[in-house]
């Protein structure tokens, strides 16, 4: 095993790691380092996710890395949002193709050798309003984005007109049980959060139809 595969074996324990990782592991100059993570790529055991991310190959890993975890680590600030967010909360039936997040920058899409990264640049007042921040069975973090939250940043994302939740599920299949999760107090945060009229104007409609 490589050196640098061999400490971050030790010292990555979600099994990614970032250029900045590496010098502070081995502290050399960056011709040495470039020289490290340039061999343990040959040997096939670390993988190039995007430049200056890494993660260790499947063989070296403690267990299987968290997607959800590593979308902020190649964008960010990001959290998990649209489709990816719904389908993890049980509101949509289909696969995702891509991982899909909010950010506070520009939209984006990456094409790594773990999948398809999408990020699409959502305004709002408090960027974080209506994410939370998860923990998985390791200790990795994760920031998700609640159903309604996520349904909200699809409105806005994908410019849709609707004024209420009735064209939201039949469109996207969402089950009317799904609906009895939102709450006024979330809804009202997020209509104050908005920087949209799109996107207000659809969580006004949802509140009148759930009579909230």
């Amino acid at each position: 095993m490589n050196r640098l595969t061999e400490k971050m074996f030790e010292n990555a324990p979600f099994g990614y790691f970032s250029s900045r990782d590496v010098a502070v592991l081995f502290g050399s100059s960056p011709d040495t380092r470039y020289g490290l993570i340039k061999r343990a790529l040959a040997a096939g055991e670390i993988i190039q996710i995007r430049r200056g991310l890494y993660c260790l190959a499947p063989k070296y890993q403690k267990k299987k890395i968290n997607l959800y975890a590593l979308a902020e680590h190649i964008y960010g600030p990001s959290y998990i949002s649209l489709e990816s967010a719904l389908r993890w909360h049980g509101w949509i039936p289909e696969a995702v193709y891509a991982l899909t997040s909010a950010s506070m920058g520009r939209s984006k899409e990456f094409k790594t050798p773990l999948g398809v990264f999408s990020y699409s640049r959502v305004p709002q007042k408090i960027f974080f309003a209506g994410v939370d921040r998860l923990t998985d069975d390791a200790g990795d973090v994760f920031l998700m984005a609640s159903a309604l939250k996520a349904l909200a940043d699809y409105v806005y994302v994908y410019r849709k007109d609707w004024v209420g939740i009735g064209p939201a599920c039949e469109s996207l299949r969402i089950e009317a049980e799904e609906l009895e999760s939102i709450n006024a107090v979330e809804l009202e945060r997020l209509i104050a959060n908005c920087c949209s009229r799109r996107v207000e104007r659809f969580l006004q409609g949802v509140r009148k139809d759930l009579k909230l």
